[in-house]
């Protein structure tokens, strides 16, 4: 009796070769899935917590703040500095040429809104919380921020003006959601 393409497709031409082949590649792919499925709560455990989640935003309402007040919220345990600038803040910060700028970066591309400005309040030096939310806070010579750690002075549009720091006060990810309420994140 011979053997027919059919029965060759079936049971295989060298039968050992083909059964190791198959218990080589089936090894390999469970052994593949056990891996995978060994490691899964070690990848999971690096994502951010539910907690963390639940704050991946914060809504703002900016009504009842009046020209010239600054707040600070909270986002994601960073405090976010908020100030509605004043007509002479805009212009000063609109007229400083961007050659005197340690990081160059004009202020209407840091607001989307003139009289808002929206920043994280954290040096970019050594990540210290700099002064001059409250109005009796140093704000240095450019009416910014002040950091008493080291000295960064930060003007109006939180551009790095003298100091250490090497960039300019950081911005979240934010959004108007209409005149007087911005979603944070």
């Amino acid at each position: 009796m011979t053997d027919t393409p059919a029965d060759k497709i079936l049971h295989g031409a060298d039968s050992p070769s083909s059964r190791r082949d198959f218990l080589l590649i089936s090894t390999s792919v469970l052994g593949l899935a056990g891996l995978v499925a060994s490691a899964w709560p070690f990848i999971d455990s690096i994502g951010p917590a539910a907690d963390i989640l639940a704050l991946s935003s914060t809504d703002v309402d900016l009504g009842a703040m009046q020209v010239g007040q600054a707040i600070t919220v909270k986002w994601r345990g960073k405090p976010i500095f908020i100030r509605y600038r004043t007509a002479k803040e805009i212009k000063e910060a609109r007229d400083v040429p961007l050659s005197q700028l340690i990081d160059p970066q004009a202020d209407k591309d840091r607001v989307q809104k003139a009289q808002w400005i929206v920043v994280i309040g954290i040096c970019t030096h050594l990540g210290c919380i700099p002064l001059g939310q409250k109005p009796t806070d140093p704000r240095g010579d450019y009416g910014g921020w002040y950091c008493p750690c080291h000295g960064s002075e930060y003007d109006t549009s939180g551009r790095v003006r003298r100091g250490p720091a090497p960039k300019n006060l950081y911005l979240p990810p934010y959004k108007f959601l209409d005149n007087t309420k911005i979603r944070i994140g």
